[in-house]
């Protein structure tokens, strides 16, 4: 189990785990540097440290798309990944300088309560 702390980052990594402790890895990122400020694994193969840095790419090319698309009215709520066997959702701070990444396993996880949980621990990182 790996846990960094950087103050109300882990707060909110901690609000999470209470609320899913069966999550598969969490992290708050710097959605500019990618640096991971708060993180938590419950699987030793995921690193949320290095996924935190590739997300970030994911997140500013979708706002690059969106500009390209001048969508200037929208911004980015979440976005979903699925894979054969996990969800991985990253939810964005109000401000959009921070955003949650989270992996379930989606057998185990009901996707609505993930998105609930997501935004309550988004709404923390003001």
């Amino acid at each position: 189990m790996a846990y960094s702390t950087s103050t109300i980052a882990g707060q909110s990594i901690q609000e999470i785990i209470n609320a899913l402790p069966g999550l598969m890895a969490v992290a708050v990122v710097d959605a500019q540097s990618g640096m991971a400020l708060a993180s938590h694994s419950n699987s030793p193969s995921l690193n949320p440290e290095t996924a935190a840095a590739y997300n970030t790419e994911v997140v500013k090319q979708k706002q690059k798309a969106m500009a390209a698309l001048k969508l200037t009215d929208e911004k980015i709520e979440d976005i979903l990944m699925t894979l054969s066997h996990q969800l991985h959702l990253i939810k964005l701070s109000e401000d959009g300088k921070k955003f949650i990444y989270l992996v379930v396993n989606s057998r185990d996880t009901n996707l609505a309560i993930a998105r609930e949980v997501l935004r309550e621990g988004a709404a923390l990182l003001k």
